[in-house]
């Protein structure tokens, strides 16, 4: 065996999606998204229309969301889309990470127009103008079918694909959301405590934001080369070392390549008594199989080689 073994490996993905974490979202989402957009972006038009005549804060507010949605979806639509352009020279990985990136843009954007309703609806308490408590009503209930429907088109996919999950999950909480705006109409129809209209539209708020702040911390972490959620390094790392001839892992890294695949790097200290190719092509499988990670590339060292490797922490052996 030589002094020095410096193996790489490079798994490409099997017929398996599923199985491998690569979800080819535009494949199979393509249409989900298109639908999902143009029936929300008729929604927010009629709730715009609607929540002018009727003088409803609920509604507009509502329809500020749903607008932000419907940009979301063509953002994480046009992300998903780049991410499946084969990689070149100057883009190695592709350009996967913009689905991350549109995920973390859509997260902020909807964090920001929470605000604005907010601060909008505080200064709503103060006034009396009567709301059209039946037309709210009818609008929202329409609203409840139209988001319903979307989520349902993004359920199979939400826990593959971080965009996916952004946009099931948004679209479900605006169906309930909607289910609020018919609920605060009927409340107001039968007392006619006007004021049930804004704060409505901040418990609209409380929702966007508790169901946006994973999306914020998830899209952030893999922005910044985070581990992947579900993915553990100790495990991984325990993994490794139960191989065959193993008695040392180091230089070991995980991270996002885009919102539905995931990289590896790692180098494997053995004591000869394994091939490294058998051992490159066992720690490949480990990681595809156990951990859903598709892209793996492992170096095996010898004892000797390892006491010069950089990338070694010094408590090593």
């Amino acid at each position: 065996m030589a002094a020095h073994q410096h193996d790489h490996h490079q798994h490409h993905h099997g017929d398996d999606p599923e199985r491998f974490g690569h979800d080819h979202a535009p494949t199979r989402f393509g249409s989900a998204f298109a639908i999902g957009a143009a029936l929300n972006m008729a929604f927010v038009l009629a709730e715009v229309w609607y929540g002018l005549a009727s003088n409803s804060m609920a509604l507009l507010a509502d329809a500020g969301h749903n607008f932000a949605d419907v940009s979301g979806l063509l953002l994480a639509w046009g992300a998903a889309h780049l991410a499946t352009r084969q990689p070149t020279s100057t883009r190695t990985y592709g350009w996967g990470r913009s689905t991350i990136l549109a995920s973390l843009i859509n997260a902020v954007v909807l964090l920001v127009g929470c605000g604005g309703i907010a601060w909008e609806a505080v200064q709503r308490f103060g006034q009396t103008t009567p709301v059209a408590s039946a037309t709210v009503m009818w609008v929202a209930a329409f609203g409840i079918f139209v988001n319903g429907v979307t989520a349902l088109l993004f359920m199979r996919g939400r826990h593959g694909d971080l965009n996916v999950k952004g946009a099931y999950l948004h679209m479900a909480a605006d169906a309930a959301v909607s289910a609020g705006v018919v609920v605060a109409a009927l409340l107001i129809g039968f007392t006619g405590w006007h004021w049930i209209d804004p704060a409505t539209s901040l418990v609209i708020v409380v929702v966007i934001v508790a169901g946006t702040w994973s999306l914020l911390r998830d899209s952030f972490g893999l922005a910044m080369d985070q581990v992947p959620a579900g993915i553990k390094l100790d495990e991984v790392e325990r993994c490794f070392r139960e191989l065959p001839g193993v008695i040392e892992v180091h230089d070991l890294h995980v991270w996002a390549l885009s919102t539905t695949e995931t990289a590896l790097t790692a180098h494997l200290v053995q004591d000869g008594s394994a091939d490294s190719q058998a051992l490159i092509s066992l720690a490949s499988k480990a990681a595809r199989e156990r951990f859903r990670i598709g892209h793996s590339t492992i170096q095996v060292e010898a004892v000797e080689a390892a006491d010069g490797c950089g990338q070694r922490p010094a408590s090593s052996l």
